[in-house]
Order: structure tokens, then C-alpha cells, then sequence
């Protein structure tokens, strides 16, 4: 079932249903046990009243004035109330209808033979002179006198009238809870198109920004609906400021590559061998270099701001250390790790981590005398990376100078100036920042400050 609509309808009517159901089957059998007790309540004091005017003489014959007893259903043949006394002697022989009322005619209530303490009302049912279901209470009595026969007083009705009670009460209850159903599910129905119209304003603004009638969801939602609309909402910033700068940075790479190819195009059609030769060996890794950065600053920003990135800083210091070692055998140098915290770790892609630390220690190394050092400590928005080497430094008002990209304040060492400019903007991309200073062998002292992940 893909309609939420028709979810929350099926799951309210299933639910409406089984309590409909259940109320039901309660009211029904409270109703019949409240007309039970009724019926046998009324059996009860007829039963009194018979007992009441039951008499025995000096004999022990029992004898019952028909004129005592008011109700005329008593004298009317087969009217549904009856009367019988029986007599039990200590033989255990049982004669029936000793006396009893007219409505039984010329019938007997044929119970069967039970023994009851003295004065213990007792009820259960029996077909009575048509057939008919009569519920019946029953009492024994004692004379009060020397004989050897014991009496029991019943009392019978007709159950048809509490039958048909409780049918027409279950009708009517049935045809009330169907109406309150059907009134319920209605008020349910109103209820999710009104719940879910919000929804529905929601996939119109969808609709606009997907025909580009709009840049962003408008208008206001219920509390439980707008965290998903700001969610969206951001997302489709995110996504607008990816392209603004998948943009910008093709038109930079291709600013960048111009003037490579256009002078090996000149070169091309003017120079000779040895020139050509030349130009391509000196333009080509320019082309290159500025290829790789724009290449490393477009990754990173698509992979910044994702969540349960985590690398970790010792280790990779570790195997950068060990790289430049190698890469510049012929220069040595003393590498150390000073209070680099073994759990530190930056929030995002090792990756970056490796290139912007690579870009560091490659120009220390180049620069350096005999020493670099790499060092850590936290601070109140993340951690700081300090690099250190004790070459020549750069003057302090040359320091915002050489941040900036392409710029080589020494040229005759190799290189495109490019370096710094991509820890520039691989920091900034996550929030971060490069910052230069003296460091304490009067070098140079990069402070490299990044997320941290917890």
C-alpha cells in the first residue's frame, strides 16, 4: 500500500472496527446478565409470596389460596407463570404438582428430583407445558411437624419476554454502533485529508523548484512538517553551492591552462626543436600542477560536510615523515614528532589530511637546514598543526603575500607556488585556516587549525 493516505485510513478503520466489535460483545453480555438477574429477582419474590401463603394443617396437608395471589397470569391456562408444589418422601418417592397454580391446567413441571437443604432457593431452566423455555427457582420447605415428607415450592416463567429483550437490544445496539462506525471512520477520513494537506503544499513547492519556478520550498509548515522542509531546504543550497563552484572552478582551470597552450601553440608554429623542447618540459607540469590543484580543491569540497569522516593525525605524520625522508635523501634532515597527540584525529577525508600536510613538509623540507618538526595541540573549535623548520623564513609582511596562489617569493626554487594555496583552500573548505609565523629556530612556522572528530 504506497498511499500514506490509505495507511493511516485502513490502520483507523481495522482499529475502529475491532473496538466497535468489542464493545459490542461487552454490552451485550452486560445487558444480558442485568436482565437475567431482573428475571430471577422477580422469581425470587414470587416465590416469597407463594411461601408466605402456603399453609399446613394439623395433618401436614398443604393448602394455597388461589384468591391471595393478585397477578392474574396465575389463573390464566398456559400463560407463562406457574406454580407447583411437590412432595418428596423419605423413600425418596417424588409426587409431583401436590398443588399448583391453573395457568398449568391439566400439566405438571416435570423438575427433576433434587435435594435441597431446608429454605435453599434454587435456578436453572426446563421446557415448560408448549415447549417453551421457562426459567425456573425452586426452594425446599419443612412443616414444622412430625412427618416423613418433604415439600418443594417452585416457581416457573416464560423466558420469551427476556429474549426478545435482549434480541431487540442487540439490534438496536448493532444499528447504533454501525452509525457511530461509519460516523467515526468519516471523522477519520476528515481528519487525514486535513493532517495531510500540509503534505500537499509541500509536493506543490517541489513541483516549482523542480520546473524552476522556485529555488527554494516556500511558505510556513506545521512544526512536525518544517524540520524537513529547513533539511530540503539546505540541501538545495549545498547542491546550488556545489555548482556555483564545480562552475567557478572550470573557469579558473580553464583560465589557468590558457596560457600554457597558447605559448606551446606559439612555440609550436615559431620555435624550433631545442625551444619547443623547453617550453613543453617548462610548461607542461605547470599545466599539470594547476590541473591537480583544482582537481584536489573540487573533491574536497564535494566530500566536506559529509558526516562519519574521521583520520586519524599521528599515523599519517608518521608515514609523511618516512615519505620526505626518501623523496629528499640528499638533503638530511632532522624530522621529529613533538606532542602529537596519538588520539587526535581530523574530521574529514584522509585523503586531504595527507595532501595538505604533504604540501607543508615538502616546503619545510625544501627550506630547511637540518630540522622539522610537526607538533599538535587542541584548541576551542578543534586542533592545531604546527609545522617548523629552521631555514630562512619568510619576513612577517610577506605572509599574506605567500598564502596567495602562484606566488614564489624565492624563484629559484622549483616549483608553481601553488602549494600553500591548496592547504589554503582544502582548510577553508572545511572551516579551517593557515596561518604563518616565526618559528622558535627563527624558520618558518605554518599553523594548520581543522575540525577535530571526537
Amino acid at each position: 500500500m504506497g498511499s500514506l493516505r490509505l495507511r493511516l485510513l485502513a490502520v483507523t478503520v481495522v482499529t475502529l472496527s475491532l473496538a466497535l466489535v468489542g464493545a459490542h460483545v461487552l454490552l451485550t453480555d452486560l445487558f444480558r446478565d442485568h436482565v437475567l438477574r431482573q428475571f430471577d429477582t422477580t422469581l425470587s419474590q414470587q416465590l416469597d409470596q407463594l411461601t408466605a401463603q402456603l399453609e399446613f394443617d394439623a395433618n401436614g396437608t398443604p393448602s394455597l389460596s388461589a384468591s391471595s395471589l393478585v397477578d392474574p397470569r396465575w389463573v390464566k391456562p398456559y400463560s407463562g407463570l406457574y406454580w407447583q408444589l411437590d412432595a418428596l418422601a423419605n423413600d425418596r418417592t417424588l409426587q409431583r404438582g401436590v398443588l399448583r397454580s391453573r395457568s398449568l391446567w391439566d400439566t405438571e413441571l416435570q423438575l427433576p428430583l433434587d435435594t435441597l437443604p431446608n429454605g435453599t432457593l434454587h435456578t436453572h431452566e426446563l421446557a415448560g407445558p408448549k415447549g417453551e423455555t421457562l426459567r425456573v427457582a425452586e426452594r425446599s420447605l419443612a412443616t414444622g411437624q412430625r412427618t416423613h415428607t418433604h415439600w418443594r415450592l417452585v416457581v416457573a416463567a416464560d423466558r420469551s419476554s427476556t429474549q426478545e429483550a435482549i434480541a431487540r437490544f442487540n439490534q438496536v445496539l448493532a444499528g447504533s454502533l454501525a452509525v457511530l462506525g461509519v460516523l467515526l471512520a468519516l471523522a477519520a477520513w476528515a481528519q487525514v485529508v486535513v493532517g495531510l494537506a500540509p503534505l500537499r503544499s509541500v509536493q506543490r513547492a517541489l513541483h516549482a523548484v523542480r520546473e524552476g519556478r522556485a529555488q527554494r520550498l516556500q511558505g510556513s509548515s506545521p512544526t512536525e512538517i518544517q524540520p524537513l522542509i529547513d533539511g530540503f531546504n539546505s540541501v538545495l543550497d549545498r547542491n546550488a553551492e556545489v555548482v556555483a563552484r564545480a562552475r567557478t572552478q572550470a573557469g579558473n582551470l580553464a583560465h589557468a591552462l590558457k596560457t600554457p597552450l597558447a605559448v606551446l601553440a606559439n612555440a609550436a608554429r615559431d620555435a624550433n626543436i631545442d625551444e619547443l623542447r623547453a617550453l613543453v618540459a617548462e610548461q607542461v607540469p605547470l599545466a599539470q600542477r594547476h590541473i591537480h590543484w583544482h582537481m584536489v580543491r573540487s573533491r574536497a569540497a564535494a566530500t566536506t560536510h559529509v558526516p562519519g569522516q574521521r583520520a586519524e593525525i599521528a599515523p599519517a605524520v608518521q608515514g609523511l615523515l618516512r615519505v620526505m625522508t626518501k623523496v629528499h635523501a640528499d638533503k638530511p634532515i632532522d624530522a621529529c614528532m613533538q606532542g602529537v597527540d596519538p588520539h587526535a584525529a581530523f574530521a574529514g577525508e584522509a585523503q586531504d589530511l595527507q595532501e595538505m600536510l604533504g604540501n607543508l613538509l615538502d616546503n619545510a623540507w625544501r627550506h630547511a637546514r637540518s630540522r622539522v618538526s610537526v607538533a599538535t595541540h587542541p584548541t576551542p573549535d578543534g586542533l592545531c598543526l604546527t609545522v617548523d623548520d629552521d631555514g630562512p623564513g619568510i619576513p612577517p609582511n610577506e605572509h599574506t603575500k605567500v598564502l596567495q596562489r602562484g606566488v614564489r617569493l624565492d624563484e629559484t626554487q622549483p616549483g608553481t607556488g601553488l602549494g600553500l594555496a591548496i592547504v589554503v583552500d582544502l582548510a577553508q573548505l572545511y572551516g579551517g585556516n593557515v596561518a604563518l609565523a616565526t618559528s622558535p629556530t627563527h624558520g618558518l612556522r605554518v599553523s594548520l587549525a581543522l575540525p577535530s572528530a571526537t
